[in-house]
């Protein structure tokens, strides 16, 4: 598809007013993506797993004013308050958009979103945020266009969340859903998240991923300023042929429940996540040192009892420790006994695999 199948028919029948909710997961990458082109456009292709308890809840109440020949309005609450600092996201959000949902200036849009978990930590707040938003926005769109067919609105809603974070687009669907042309990707695109039809081991059907809140507040150094430091990176090149070869063994790795082979692939690329952050010009440092302390901890934890357990990280300071529901026993006491006290005030989430996005 192109960008223009995406930009709809002239609407006659415009909504009054309205209102629509949808919960949207977050969603942790396997293999990741770092940097992009201009208009949202991945350097390389990735591959994650949709999570099911960390997720953004957004309503929007929406009442039809004015001839439409100006940006939409809005107002924004976050968690039952008022807040400024999030509002010029949804503006640059909303004028990236526009040109996709030309009805969306003759509405005043009032906005509610919360989390389940702690906003710019790491757990991909602005993924789960922008695909709850955007779900939303199509709601609206498809009560004024209700032959339109699911799948259209899924995939135009997974565009839409990508122009607001490229990562965002993988949390429409689920269970796994991949963002990048590949070959070795059925009907991947650029444009949109695809939900993974490839087959799936058994293994992977109930997996578990818990968070290890070492760091609750907000992020030194945002994703977007992350992604820009790509630019002119001097290993840029590397890495992105890097990711290419990885998601080729990952499909690989997911068909065939080769654990061995998939903890080697999701540390490796946690870790090529964070060189790349540490080699850029001016460069940074997300992890903490109790990051790195749980990562050793994990790597002995294994070597002595077996247990496929790895760990990944996002571009943040936490740590999600990666499991065969099968293991779950045996890995939660170990966090209970040796990792929680890296934990800030002791806090992790339990969260597993999820089927995606769900109206409320």
């Amino acid at each position: 598809m192109s960008e223009q199948e995406f930009i709809p028919a002239e609407l006659k029948n415009l909504a009054g007013s309205g209102e629509t909710t949808w919960r949207a997961p977050s969603n942790i990458a396997l293999v990741k993506y770092w940097g992009k082109y201009p208009g949202q456009i991945p350097a390389n292709p990735s591959i994650s797993f949709t999570l099911s308890t960390s997720a953004t809840t957004t309503g929007i109440k929406f009442n039809k004013q004015g001839d439409g020949r100006e940006k939409p309005s809005f107002d924004l609450l976050f968690e039952g308050s008022p807040n400024r600092a999030f509002e010029p996201k949804i503006n640059s959000f909303i004028e990236r958009i526009l040109p996709y949902v030309t009805w969306l200036p003759f509405y005043h849009l009032h906005i509610n979103t919360s989390n389940s978990f702690p906003h710019s930590s790491g757990i991909a707040s602005s993924a789960s945020g922008m695909a709850a938003l955007s779900l939303c926005i199509m709601d609206m769109e498809k009560k004024m266009n209700p032959g339109m067919s699911d799948e259209h609105f899924y995939r135009k809603a997974s565009f839409l969340a990508r122009l607001g974070s490229g990562s965002a687009c993988r949390s429409i669907e689920g269970p796994i859903v991949s963002w990048g042309k590949h070959d070795h990707i059925k009907g991947g695109s650029d444009l949109y998240g695809t939900a993974f039809t490839d087959p799936v081991h058994q293994v992977f059907q109930n997996f578990q991923d818990t968070i290890l809140l070492v760091h609750k507040g907000t992020k030194t150094v945002s994703s977007t300023a992350g992604h820009a430091l790509m630019d002119g990176h001097a290993f840029a090149a590397q890495r992105f042929a890097q990711a290419n070869r990885n998601l080729i063994s990952m499909t690989d790795v997911l068909a065939k429940g080769d654990m061995d082979q998939f903890i080697e692939l999701v540390e490796s690329e946690a870790l090529s996540l964070h060189a790349m952050m540490m080699t850029s010009i001016p460069y940074y440092l997300l992890m903490k040192p109790n990051t790195l302390a749980i990562i050793e901890k994990v790597w002995e934890f294994r070597k002595e009892t077996g247990e496929a357990l790895c760990f990944t990280l996002d571009a943040g300071a936490n740590v999600h420790l990666l499991y065969p529901g099968e293991s779950s026993e045996k890995v939660l006491q170990f966090i209970k006994n040796e990792l929680v006290v890296y934990c800030e005030k002791g806090q992790y989430i339990c969260d597993h695999i999820g089927a995606g996005a769900k109206k409320i």
